[in-house]
């Protein structure tokens, strides 16, 4: 194809529009070079690691100790951040797997493990996964916990989050599989703060009372368009006369959203985990067709 035709096209084309894999943070190019920067105290906390392993080759170990402090802010962390492409209206998946060994401690309080914090100082980020005693809980806009579920330690969990990113209530909305099952269907809900943007940060965030040393895993981050994109791959068809391997599930079969959103929780009271701010963009393109072309109380 005419080189000039595939870059007037590339250009023409929406964002938006583009479908496909739009980043990978899975940690298979060895180290952690795939993110943006970091938030940490030595290289020790965050470690790239060739067991335990979800998927490829590589994961993320984020380990925790009390005073873990980086950035002079509250709590303790060590965390990746990764500046995406989250815009005011755009709509994304998002995969990735997360393993709390046996002696993860418990605390009644907050432990964040993934992020999605808004560009301005302070306060509570507008989506967070963490650990709440012996429970992992979403909370949005630290004002409402859409859902929750039992701690299961020494066992990968698989996390798919579709969300759009919205600060109108009306327009923004998340949805959530977890380990094969959807257990949040469309929740409309604000996901942004009116006016600001969006990072990922990924690893461990948590109250500074928590005493005990803190390990968690993460592997297999992938952001996409469409829900496709973040699924496991078809397996190859059997050839006849061979024997079909045992079938393994792997993840979430893709369900049509509900006609009307989820009637809204009452809140609960809130939960104030982290503060920070990050820069540095990062692109990341995926282009498919025309015959082979075409995401406040953390207190500094």
């Amino acid at each position: 194809m005419n080189k000039l035709l595939v870059c007037l096209l590339a250009v023409l084309v929406p964002g938006s529009s583009w479908a496909g894999v739009v980043w990978r943070g899975d940690f298979e190019s060895g180290d952690i070079s795939q993110y943006s920067s970091t938030q940490r105290v030595s290289a020790d906390r965050l470690q790239v690691v060739q067991s335990p392993v979800s998927q490829g080759r590589y994961a993320l170990k984020a380990t925790v100790r009390q005073g873990d402090d980086p950035i002079n802010s509250s709590g303790n962390r060590n965390e990746l951040v990764y500046q995406g492409r989250e815009k005011e209206g755009s709509e994304y998946y998002y995969r990735w797997k997360v393993l709390f060994p046996r002696d993860y401690p418990s605390a009644r309080t907050w432990q964040v493990f993934t992020q999605w914090h808004h560009t301005g100082c302070c306060g509570s980020p507008p989506v967070e996964f963490f650990v709440y005693g012996e429970e992992l809980r979403l909370t949005l806009t630290d004002s409402v916990t859409p859902w929750k579920a039992k701690l299961e330690r020494g066992v990968w969990q698989d996390f798919i989050f579709h969300v759009r990113w919205s600060s109108d209530p009306k327009v923004g909305f998340v949805e959530l599989w977890h380990n094969g099952v959807r257990v949040l269907s469309r929740f409309m809900h604000a996901t942004m703060y009116p006016g600001q943007g969006l990072y990922l940060k990924l690893g461990l965030y948590r109250s500074d009372t928590v005493q005990p040393v803190g390990v968690v895993y993460h592997d297999g981050f992938v952001q996409a368009t469409q829900l496709a994109d973040v699924l496991p791959p078809t397996p190859e068809p059997v050839p006849e006369g061979e024997e079909s391997p045992p079938v393994v599930p792997t993840g979430p079969l893709p369900e049509e959203p509900p006609e009307e959103p989820a009637e809204e929780p009452a809140p609960e009271e809130p939960v104030l985990p982290g503060c920070s701010s990050a820069g540095g963009p990062l692109w990341a393109v995926a282009l498919l067709g025309l015959g082979g072309l075409l995401r406040r109380t953390r207190r500094r």
